[in-house]
């Protein structure tokens, strides 16, 4: 004889409270290793000279993640659960890409210094600033929107997701900005 087993509830169930904390964990040792990777670790090609191409696609992978954003975000309002779920796996996987790619860039080229000292340079430390701490918090709650959503919590998702998607669509659009300042002023 087999017993049913309830689906656990809300979000202050112990396996729903242990995810999260893995998933906290998780995003600290990647922000964690990050740091290591751009301010620690020598650059593997410091003159740049291999794969320069990649903080170009790392911004389009930033783009093509907000657009999808964008494109989830009207399927949800529209009630097009099947297309919005579509499409932020598609964004996801977007953001997955560029990480990867942000993360060979760096350890090849190492970290980006803007060049001279003008107020245009202020503007992109102070976006850059805030580009860089709102990834740190969008990664756990990106990850913490998928789990809600994948184990069918809804409406825990949807209070999630209110914070979730401003935060990602901002990071995503700001990784654009800060590389097209960063390329303009290298111009």
């Amino acid at each position: 004889m087999t017993t049913a087993v309830a689906p656990q509830s809300g979000a202050g169930s112990a396996g729903t409270r242990s995810a999260i904390a893995a998933i906290l964990v998780i995003s600290a040792a990647a922000t964690a290793f990050l740091f290591w990777l751009i301010y620690v670790h020598p650059a593997a090609d410091a003159a740049s000279v291999r794969l320069t191409f990649l903080p170009a696609l790392n911004a389009l992978l930033n783009g093509l993640s907000a657009s999808a954003l964008l494109i989830g975000y009207t399927f949800i309002k529209a009630h097009r659960i099947n297309p919005h779920r579509r499409t932020m796996i598609v964004a996801f996987l977007f953001s997955s890409l560029f990480l990867v790619s942000y993360i060979v860039n760096h350890a090849l080229h190492g970290e980006s210094h803007y060049p001279g000292h003008s107020l245009v340079r202020t503007v992109y430390l102070l976006i850059l600033a805030s580009h860089v701490l709102l990834s740190v918090v969008a990664l756990p709650l990106v990850l913490v929107t998928f789990f809600f959503s994948l184990t069918g919590r809804i409406p825990t998702h949807r209070k999630v997701a209110r914070w979730t998607f401003p935060i990602w669509l901002y990071v995503s659009v700001t990784g654009v900005i800060v590389y097209a300042m960063l390329a303009a002023a290298r111009a």
